[in-house]
C-alpha cells in the first residue's frame, strides 16, 4: 500500500514582475466537408479475395504461394533455360576466345554466341538465350580475380557484345548472312550424280540458296515423281529469282582520322562499284547453278518420255491408249528406253562436232585471259598518259586532289565497263593522240557507252 512521505522544503518566493502567461488563442476548426472514401490496397483485396472465393487465411495463402511458384517457372521458361537445352554452350576454341573486337567483321558471330549449329535459322529467342547465358559466362565482373583467368577475357566479351548487336539488328543480320563463309555452299559434279540420287543431293542445296529469297515460302525440288506442273512451276520461280542478299559486309571503311569530303565520296563510290559487281557475279552463278541442274534433272527425261509416249499412243489408238487400251508400264519403260537411246545418240553427234572448234575455244579462251591479265598494265598506261598531261589542265597549274581523284576514280569505271580487248585499243588511242587529243579519246569512248555509262562520268563527260 503506498505511503505519504512529508519533505521539509520550503519553495523561494516568486520574483517580482512576474505575470501569469497568457494562454494560446486557440484556431477555429474550418467547416467539415463531405468526401466519398473507396477501400482499396493489397490488404482490401486479400479480404474481397476470400470473400468471394469463401476462403480461409490458410487457404488463401497456400493458392497465393501456388500463383507466385507458377509465375517463377513462366519467367524462367521465357528466358529459355528449360526451352532451349545447351543453347549457346558449344565448345568454345582457343581461337575463339582470342578473337579480336576490332576485327569484329571478320570474327563469326554465331559462334561467338554458340549459335554455330544453327546460322541463319536461329529465331530472335535462340540470340536472346545464348546471350544472356554467354554474359553469365563470361562477364568481367564474375571472371575478376579467378584464379587463371585470360588477360583476353575483357576482349571476348566484347566480342559477345558486338555480335548480339550485329545479330539483333535485322538490317546488319541480313549483311551478315549474306556473306557467311561457314556455310558449305560447295557444288556437286552433276555429271556423277545417280539419277535415283539427284533429288536427294540437289534439294538441300536449293534449301540453302532459299534463305535469300524475298519471296516466301520457297518451292520445294521435289522427288522422283513430281508431276510436270511441280517442276515447271520450280524452275520456273529459280528463273525469276528475287533475291535480298547485299555485299555491304565488305565495304571498305574510310581512313581513320580522314575529314576529306573528297576521300569519303571516293570510298563510297568504290564501295557501291564492288557491291554491284559482287551482286552481278551472284546472279550468274545462281543462274548458272539452275541451268546447270536443269541440263541433268532426270524428271524432265521422265517426263518427255511420257509425253512423246502419249502421243504415239494418240496415233495409234487414243490419247494415252493403245488400241483403246491404256500404256502398260513395260509399254511406257520401252518408250522411255527408245527416248534415251535417241538422246544419247543426239548428244554424241553433239559431241564429235564440238571436237572440231574446241582447239578455236580453247585459243579464244586463252586470248581474253591473256587479255585479262594485262588489263592492269594498260589501265596503268593510260593513267600515265593523264598524269603526264596534268590532268588535262593548263601548263603550271597544280591539279587539285578532287580532279586527280575523279579522273582515276572515272578511268577504273571506264575500265571495268570496256572488255579487256577493248581496253587494251583505248590505251593504243591514248598513248597516239597524245597529251592534246587523250581527253577526247576518252571522252568519246565514254560516249560509246551509252546508257551504260550514264550518270558515272563528269570529267570525261
Amino acid at each position: 500500500m503506498a505511503s505519504i512521505i512529508t519533505l521539509p522544503i520550503t519553495l523561494s518566493p516568486i520574483p517580482e514582475g512576474w505575470s501569469k502567461p497568457t494562454p494560446p488563442s486557440t484556431p477555429k476548426l474550418t467547416p467539415a466537408i463531405p468526401r466519398v472514401v473507396y477501400p482499396a490496397g493489397p490488404s482490401f483485396v486479400a479480404s474481397a479475395r476470400r470473400q468471394l472465393l469463401q476462403r480461409s487465411f490458410a487457404e488463401d495463402d497456400e493458392h497465393v504461394l501456388k500463383v507466385r511458384a507458377e509465375a517463377e517457372k513462366l519467367a524462367k521458361a521465357g528466358e529459355g533455360e528449360d526451352e532451349y537445352p545447351g543453347l549457346g554452350l558449344e565448345e568454345e576454341s582457343q581461337e575463339l576466345l582470342a578473337s579480336d573486337p576490332k576485327e569484329w567483321k571478320k570474327q563469326d558471330h554465331y559462334a561467338i554466341l554458340g549459335l554455330g549449329h544453327l546460322r541463319y535459322k536461329a529465331t530472335d529467342e535462340h540470340i536472346k538465350v545464348a546471350h544472356r547465358r554467354k554474359v553469365l559466362r563470361h562477364h568481367p565482373d564474375k571472371k575478376a580475380g579467378a584464379s587463371g583467368s585470360s588477360t583476353n577475357d575483357d576482349a571476348f566479351f566484347k566480342c559477345i557484345q558486338k555480335a548480339h548487336e550485329t545479330l539483333t539488328n535485322p538490317e546488319r543480320r541480313r549483311q551478315f548472312d549474306s556473306v557467311d563463309w561457314n556455310i558449305d555452299d560447295s557444288v556437286p559434279d552433276f555429271h556423277h550424280i545417280p539419277a535415283e540420287d539427284y533429288c536427294a543431293i540437289v534439294g538441300p542445296m536449293f534449301a540453302r540458296e532459299a534463305r535469300f529469297s524475298k519471296i516466301q515460302p520457297v518451292p520445294e525440288f521435289g522427288g522422283q515423281d513430281a508431276s510436270k506442273k511441280e517442276v515447271e512451276g520450280f524452275y520456273d520461280f529459280w528463273y525469276n529469282f528475287d533475291s535480298w542478299r547485299s555485299f555491304e559486309w565488305h565495304d571498305k571503311e574510310v581512313n581513320e582520322g580522314s575529314d576529306s569530303r573528297d576521300d569519303k565520296r571516293f570510298t563510297e563510290k568504290k564501295n557501291k562499284t564492288e557491291r554491284a559487281r559482287r551482286k552481278k557475279d551472284d546472279n550468274t552463278r545462281l543462274r548458272e547453278l539452275v541451268d546447270e541442274v536443269l541440263a541433268h534433272d532426270p524428271r524432265i527425261k521422265r517426263i518427255k518420255a511420257e509425253e512423246k509416249a502419249a502421243r504415239d499412243a494418240k496415233k495409234k489408238g487414243g490419247a494415252g491408249t493403245t488400241n483403246g487400251k491404256p500404256l502398260t508400264a513395260a509399254e511406257k519403260a520401252a518408250a522411255a528406253k527408245k527416248i534415251k537411246e535417241e538422246e544419247e545418240a543426239k548428244k554424241e553427234k553433239e559431241k564429235k562436232s564440238s571436237e572440231a572448234s574446241k582447239a578455236d575455244r580453247e585459243a579464244a579462251k586463252k586470248a581474253k585471259e591473256a587479255a585479262r591479265k594485262n588489263l592492269k598494265k594498260w589501265k596503268k598506261s593510260i593513267a600515265g598518259v593523264i598524269t603526264s598531261s596534268n590532268y588535262f589542265l593548263p601548263d603550271g597549274t597544280a591539279p587539285p586532289a578532287s580532279t586527280v581523284e575523279k579522273q582515276l576514280g572515272e578511268l577504273d569505271t571506264l575500265c571495268e565497263l570496256l572488255e579487256p580487248e577493248e581496253v587494251k585499243g583505248l590505251k593504243e588511242e591514248v598513248e597516239k593522240a597524245g597529251k592534246d587529243g587523250a581527253k577526247d579519246v576518252l571522252v568519246n569512248s565514254v560516249k560509246a557507252l551509252g546508257d551504260k555509262g550514264e550518270g558515272k562520268f563528269t570529267e570525261f563527260a
